[in-house]
Parts: structure tokens; sequence; C-alpha cells
């Protein structure tokens, strides 16, 4: 029985302990040192493997599987600095909780710290992010009892709140490659890991204090950021206390009738919101996006915040309370504290107010024939169909789609929020489109060419996922921000590229179509939902972006009364 025959057994007992804890989607990126890894998840039938050239590629489109399933996904690399282009997804998944189990091949013991060829110090290699780390024993043919306990182990961290990267560091000695004898090493024994009991139960306390520091407040405003689960109880709370809510898109709470339709238009007309600002504040999930609403949450009075997973979301120390524990069953134990208020006229004045604004934004961006990218963010929120994902970039994306999108029902919003970064994003939306659901998504064009090679591998790999990509030559964001009086502004922090994306998507094998005119951009989406990987390139100029922003902004301020 040789080295390989063993070592890929033991990974095996390992593989199989994460597939019973309901790891299902493994990446892999090529590699000599981690092949005893990679036969094993290729050749466990529950698994569906994805391979990878590029590794920050493998680590992202796992990100984007367990986003999208809410389970736990596997990432298999070889040793060096493969294991080092893991970091960009490990810190996106340990800041947003989202569950990735990391499995990086090394050297043996003998070859660390000696010069020998593709070896680092992979031990700990990611620090704090990591949930937990353990090394594996050289695979040996009496140890499958150990590689047993290590995958339950692996396993139950995986599971364990908080979510988030587990790391498995396996040293592997030559040869590598099995000969084929069937190595059984154990009994599985008993069903694999389950979840931890930790679900975020509130106390009767909890209850209690905020029932208390609800209780009486007409002027009350619920704001609720990005959440893993909808807040159905949350929602029911607000209108029985008639409070607004200002949703964001990736809360899964912007919905028709409950959420307000134009809630960050009104929270950044300055003038109107003086007139109008709440006493207090329930903040819900994680921290706001938008500057408009981190300056209200900042600023109010009385701040509550409710939460179970996110890292801070009071960063700023603020909140009179504070309680951990999960929204919806919090809010469920709140509601028997009180009763039912009726609708104050300082509640009916926000409906009012944002019904006016909504009317406001909509007919004014309607009567552009250029595509605006604040109408191509509303716009393409609107056309997803129910059931589906619109996965949504960082930078300006997200803010347009925070300021623009109308409540609707049945469309799931996926974003890189836990580090708010660029990178990965496409590999992200590839993930996600791999487990099944209508993909369509929302980004800049360098968020688009910082993961161009996540194109250039996958676009000819059978998914089907539809990116719009705004394309303002550069990074249009800056142009809202105070690096925009630098004389450097163009050279250090726009970074024009130039490039011509019609060919790039030929060179990916991707579909393409260019969008001129506004109106053209619904049917592009509903041609490009045909099959495959599709771009529609919307073109915009910088400096009339940012002066149509000014505009709306204007519009809604006129129509409210305020300018």
């Amino acid at each position: 029985m040789s080295e390989g025959d063993v070592a890929l057994g033991c990974v095996s007992i390992l593989v199989d302990e994460l597939a019973r804890a309901g790891v299902e989607h493994a990446c892999v990126s090529p590699g000599s040192r981690s092949t005893p890894i990679a036969l094993a998840l290729a050749r466990d039938p529950r698994m569906r493997v994805h391979v990878h050239l590029d590794e920050r590629a493998s680590g992202f489109f796992a990100l984007g599987t367990a986003k999208a399933t809410g389970r736990p996904a596997a990432v298999a690399c070889t040793s060096g600095t493969a294991a080092a282009n893991l970091w960009p997804a490990v810190v996106e998944s340990s800041q947003s909780r989202t569950p990735l189990i990391l499995l990086t091949a090394d050297r043996p013991p003998e070859l660390r710290g000696t010069g020998a060829n593709q070896t680092i110090d992979q031990a700990g290699l990611y620090g704090s992010y990591a949930r937990w780390f353990a090394e594996a024993p050289l695979p040996a043919e009496r140890d499958g009892a150990a590689w047993r306990a290590l995958g339950k182990e692996a396993a139950a961290r995986l599971l364990r709140y908080p979510r988030g990267p587990v790391h498995v560091n396996l040293p592997f000695r030559e040869p590598l490659v099995p000969e084929g004898t069937t190595v059984g090493l154990d009994d599985p024994g008993p069903t694999g890991a389950e979840a931890d009991d930790e679900t975020g139960a509130p106390s009767d306390d909890d209850a209690a204090r905020l029932a208390s520091a609800i209780a009486g407040v007409e002027r009350g405003l619920v704001v609720i950021g990005e959440m893993r689960a909808p807040a159905e109880k949350i929602l029911a709370l607000a209108r029985a206390s008639c409070w607004p809510v200002l949703a964001e898109p990736i809360s899964l709470a912007r919905r028709q009738g409950w959420a307000l339709a134009a809630g960050q238009a009104l929270v950044s007309c300055n003038d109107w919101l003086e007139a109008h600002r709440p006493e207090v504040v329930l903040q819900v999930g994680a921290v706001p996006s938008t500057r408009a609403a981190q300056a209200l949450v900042g600023s109010v009075d009385r701040l509550l915040v409710l939460d179970h997973d996110h890292l801070d979301p009071d960063p700023e120390h603020r909140a009179a309370v504070r309680v951990r524990a999960d929204p919806d069953a919090t809010a469920a134990l709140v509601m028997r504290e009180m009763r039912a208020r009726a609708p104050s006229d300082w509640y009916r004045d926000w409906r009012s107010a944002d019904a006016v604004a909504r009317k406001a934004m909509d007919e004014l961006v309607d009567s552009w024939e250029e595509p605006f990218e604040g109408r191509v963010a509303r716009d393409l929120a609107a056309l997803v169909p129910a059931g589906g994902v619109l996965a949504v970039g960082s930078s300006m994306p997200i803010r347009d789609l925070d300021f623009f999108m109308a409540p609707r029902e049945g469309t799931r919003i996926l974003a890189n929020r836990g580090a708010s970064g660029i990178d990965g994003f496409v590999s992200t939306v590839l993930g996600i489109a791999a487990t099944g659901p209508p993909t369509f998504a929302l980004c800049g064009d360098l968020t688009l060419l910082h993961d161009a090679g996540a194109l250039l591998w996958s676009a000819r790999r059978g998914l089907n996922a539809l990116l719009v990509v705004p394309n303002n030559d550069g990074g249009g964001v800056f142009s809202f921000l105070p690096q925009r009086e630098l004389p450097e502004h163009e050279e250090l922090f726009v970074t024009p590229h130039g490039l011509d994306l019609a060919r790039f998507a030929e060179a990916a094998g991707a579909g393409y179509e260019r969008v001129e005119k506004a109106s053209e951009l619904v049917p592009a989406v509903s041609r490009g939902t045909a099959g495959g990987v599709r771009l529609v390139e919307v073109p915009s100029d910088r400096d009339r972006n940012v002066a149509r922003h000014a505009e709306v902004q204007a519009a809604v301020g006129r129509a409210l009364g305020v300018v």
C-alpha cells in the first residue's frame, strides 16, 4: 500500500465528515501537493467540484455558493502562495459570517524552514480571521480514527456560531499519487456534526428593555441593514409601533407596503430631515451602508441596536440599548409586551413624503434618454424574476441600488459587504449561479476587471449569469468624494483603463450587448436571460453621472417643498 493510497484514504475520511455536515460545493485549484485532497473531493459523489486556475477566484466562488445556499463550502489548494491567495475570500468569509472550510496542502514538517521549494509557513496562516485552525497529522495506515476525529471536529467548528472560515492544513509526503489500492481505515460511526445550539434566542430581559425603549415613542424609525434571514416580525413590530422602515436592499426587508420606497432620498434631504428627525432609531442587522443613513443613526438622541450576526453593528458605541439576539425572535417577544398604536401625524408625514419623493425621482429619471446609473440599478432590480438573485458590487452600485430600488417581493439581494471589497465579485456571482437560481449582477467596470480572470476561466463552463456593467472608465465613486478636488484625482484614484469590454467578453466566450439608451436596458436584459454568461455594458460619463445624482436630489427637495 503506497503513501498515495494511504493519504487518499485519510483525506477521504475528512471529506466524508464534511459531506455529512452539509458541504456540497468544493472548489479546487490545480497543484501537485494537493493531489490527495483533490481526488478525495472529486471521488465523493456528494461533492460538486468546481475547478479554478486562480485560488483567489476559487475562494470567492466558494463564498458565492455558501452565501446563496446558507451551507458551508470547501476550498482546496496546494502549498505556498496558493494558500496565500485565499486571504481576501477568508476575510470576507469571516466578516460576513459565511462558512468556508479551507483545505490547504503543505510540505511535511521536515521540509519546513529549510528553503524547500514552494514551502511557506502555513500554520495559522489566516490568523484571527479563521474561526479554528488545525494541523492534520501525516497520513498513516493505522490513523483512521485520528482522521475521523479531525473531520468531526472540523465539521463541528464549521457549524458553530459565529459562522466563518475554518482552516485545516494538510501535510503530505511523496509519493502523492495513489496506486489504486482501496484503503478502508475505519468505521464512520454515528451521523456527522450538527449545527450548535447557539440560536440567538432572546431573553425576557432583552425583550423588556426594547419594549420599554419603544413604548410611548411616536417619532421612531427602524433602520434595517444586511440580514441573512427575512425580518418578518421586525416589520410587524414597526407597523404596530407606527415607525417608518428604512430598509437596505440587502436587508431582505425592502418589501412593498412595508418599507419606505424612497427612504435614502428622504434621509439625504437635510432640510426635510431636520424637520422630521426621529427621537429614537431601532437599528437592526449590520451597520448602514450609506453615509446619510450612518449620519442619521450616529446623531439620533437614542439608538437601539438589535443584531446577532455582525462583527460590530455599533462601531461608535452609541447604543443606549444593545441586544445581541435573533432580531425576529426578539421582535416577537417585544410585541407581547406592547399594544399597537394608531398612526400619528409624524408617521403619516413620513409616508406621504416618501410617496412624493418616489414619484419625483421616477418621473425625472424616466425623462432622461441616456442610461443614468441610478436608473440602471432601479430597472435591473425590478427585472429580476421572483426566486432570482441579484448580486451587487461595492462602491457606487450598492449605493445606487439603495437610493433608487423600489420595494418588491421575491428577489434576494446579495453582496460582499463583510469587508466591502470589489475583489472577487465576478467569482462570487458565478458561485451563486452554480447553485441554480436565476442570477443577475450589477457591478462597475473596475470591479469586473479586478476579477477578469474569473470570467476568462468560467464563462464557457455551463453557468448562467447576466452581469450589467455601467462603464464610466474608472472608479466613479471618487467623483463623489473629497479626492475629486486633488490634482492627482484622475491618475491615482479614478485609474481610467480604456479597455474595450466587447473584446474582453469575446475573449472570455461570454455574450455581450451594449446599451446606448435608457429604454434599451429592459430588452437587453430580457435577451440576456437566454443562457450562458453574458455582459450588458452601459456606457456612462462620470461628470454627467455626478450632475444627474445632484439633479435627482434637488428634484426630491423641490417636491418636498424644501428647495
